[in-house]
């Protein structure tokens, strides 16, 4: 495996600061750059704020730790950046406020790595690009399962921060010609989480219906997160980031259509595959779940 070194922003978020320790594992040396540091043996952490394009100029040609003075030879490039860093929904702050973080904050770290000439670039998007999550009323996809090559119609500022997010980032790679991979990040379970919410969501499904019924275990996203750093030569990629199965106990199909009656099904479906798909990253990272819900839940 390539070990990597890694500017990773926003490992001290719900996602990040499982996915960061999923990568030192791996063996990567990883920079988490967020407003607050990541206490994690093996983490270097910088403070910075990804909507001061010289901040990001600057973190991303900066030493990771005082170790790297040693050696003598200048400051080491990173190999990658993993760009996690955001308003994490709508309602923590204002709209606008939730877009100019978002969007500035994604173009300064993608303009400062094509700048700097880091060729490996990938950034959270969401699985609320696909338009239900945060929608007015309840809302129908146009068609199931959700898969990439969907025409995304959000109606929120988060979800459609993240629309433009993947805009700029195939701006930037039709410019530069680099690796730059968007990651529409279903609903994130850590670890602990399982016992708390699942009973909860198997009792109400309706509660789940805004997420397609989508999840992604944390240390499952650390895992796709490491198969897009190795897989190189893909340009502009954007893939779901899900679980194989839904959050759910009533078979997909059946989920459909009491859910999402009258919305077509463009293919066949397994008996519990997601309606977010994650088809994409399983054929072309080579995706393997190693977290399935019912590792951590017995329901009858």
């Amino acid at each position: 495996m390539n070990k990597q070194r890694i500017f990773f922003t926003g490992g001290s978020g719900k996602a990040g600061k499982h996915v960061v320790p999923y990568l030192l594992a791996q063996g990567h040396r990883v920079m988490n750059v967020d407003l607050k540091p990541l206490n994690h043996p093996g983490v270097d952490n910088l403070i910075a704020d990804i909507t001061d394009s010289g901040q990001m100029f600057n973190a991303m040609s900066s030493y990771a730790a005082l170790d790297e003075l040693e050696p003598g030879n200048g400051i080491p490039k990173f190999d990658a950046v993993v760009h996690f860093a955001a308003v994490p929904r709508i309602l923590i702050n204002p709209d606008n406020e939730t877009f100019r973080v978002n969007t500035m904050g994604t173009y300064n770290v993608i303009e400062a790595a094509v700048k700097l000439g880091i060729k490996k670039i990938i950034i959270a998007s969401s699985e609320t690009t696909y338009g239900v999550c945060f929608s007015d009323g309840p809302t129908d996809p146009n068609s199931l399962p959700l898969e990439e090559d969907y025409d995304v119609d959000p109606m929120d500022s988060y979800g459609l921060s993240k629309v433009v997010n993947e805009k700029t980032a195939r701006s930037f790679q039709r410019r530069s010609g680099f690796d730059i991979y968007a990651l529409r990040i279903g609903n994130v379970i850590e670890p602990h989480e399982y016992e708390q919410l699942f009973p909860h969501y198997f009792k109400n499904p309706e509660v789940r219906r805004r997420n397609a019924f989508c999840y992604i275990d944390a240390r499952d996203l650390g895992q796709i997160v490491d198969l897009c750093l190795q897989k190189d030569g893909l340009g502009y990629q954007v893939f779901n980031a899900g679980n194989d199965h839904n959050g759910a106990i009533i078979p997909s199909k059946e989920l459909a259509e009491q859910f999402f009656p009258g919305v077509p099904i463009t293919r066949e479906l397994e008996e519990h595959e997601a309606l977010f798909s994650n088809k994409k990253i399983r054929e072309v990272l080579g995706f393997k779940e190693q977290h399935n819900w019912r590792k951590y839940i017995k329901w009858e």
